[in-house]
């Protein structure tokens, strides 16, 4: 089971930001595209650095506790999944602060400006 570590905690972030969107009513998954505008930019240039330090061999991974998928450059699927999974929660842990605060979001018109 241990080759399962890393996604079981990666899971784990999942399953714990979760109950953010649905008791909260963060709208993350409810509005994909700007999702994805702030995971992917991120996501490329992360994923680029690794895909680097494992070619020179400054970076690697505890094969034991990976499912040892590995995709172009060495690139461990779990690496990968980590740059959008703990992004994910980073931005439901913001917009939960947000409704919890009050704070305005960013993407509603300003007051008077309904129409």
């Amino acid at each position: 089971m241990g080759h399962l570590s890393y996604l079981a905690v990666l899971a784990g972030c999942l399953a714990g930001t979760a109950p953010l969107e649905l008791f909260l009513r963060t709208r993350v998954y409810a509005r994909p595209v700007r999702l994805l505008l702030t995971i992917i930019p991120v996501a490329v240039v992360f994923v680029a650095w690794d895909v680097y330090a494992i070619s020179r061999r400054h970076w690697g991974y505890d094969r034991g506790r990976m499912t040892g998928v590995l995709l172009p450059g060495r690139l461990p699927l779990e690496e990968l999944l980590f740059f959008a999974v703990v992004p994910v929660c980073a931005v439901l842990t913001l917009e939960a602060v947000r409704a919890v605060k009050g704070w305005p979001v960013g993407d509603e018109p300003p007051p008077g400006d309904e129409g």
